[in-house]
């Protein structure tokens, strides 16, 4: 049997155009797609997971160009991302670190090597164990430099009635800037001279 059993693609794009304060001169997306899969190690534990990691790689090669596509703007205007994990009741946690390497690294090829945009820094994440309707709030940094304050977000997500006790849900956002009318100082995105995805 298939490692990889998809039982639904689950996706958002939220558009802020205002949140107190003067209206900003271009409205920030947010977009979200996630991904229900079978856990093949439900109710089990399984020593080595290594070979669902790999097999994941092109679901996230997948994910991401569909959220890109999804937010229909220019790959330059991603400016920040992250990912995450919701692991149904039969799973253990370390089901969910599965995604950090072929969920994380899709979004960074598919922007940089293809279409050029720094991604210097690593993709923030996270995850946790739940039943259905369980909710994650995803962390969001600026693509090029994890210390650029403006870009620290968070994303609320969840997949309708999902995940089962079977399943993983594995998520990827992006967005296209700050926090509207963010201001609490520190290193602008502008000023991001390093190479190490820290200054």
């Amino acid at each position: 049997m298939s490692l990889i059993e998809i039982r639904r693609v689950w996706t958002q794009v939220e558009t802020i155009r205002h949140e107190f304060g003067p209206p900003p001169p271009q409205a920030l997306l947010r977009g979200v797609i996630g991904v229900v899969l079978r856990n093949p190690y439900a109710g089990r534990h399984e020593p080595d997971i290594l070979p669902m990691m790999e097999a994941l790689t092109p679901v996230g090669i997948d994910m991401a160009r569909r959220l890109l596509e999804a937010m229909d703007v220019p790959p330059t205007r991603i400016e920040g991302y992250g990912k995450g994990s919701i692991v149904g009741a039969d799973g253990e946690i370390e089901h969910g670190a599965l995604w950090h390497v072929p969920g994380g690294y899709a979004m960074r090829d598919l922007l940089e090597k293809r279409h050029g945009v720094p991604t210097k820094a690593i993709v923030p994440s996270t995850k946790k164990v739940g039943g259905p309707g369980t909710r994650l709030d995803l962390p969001i940094t600026h693509v090029n430099a994890s210390y650029v304050r403006s870009h620290f977000d968070a994303i609320e997500v969840g997949v309708p009635g999902h995940p089962h006790a079977d399943e993983l849900v594995f998520f990827l956002a992006m967005t296209t800037g700050a926090r509207i009318h963010a201001r609490v100082a520190g290193l602008a995105a502008a000023d991001v001279t390093g190479h190490d995805g820290l200054r």
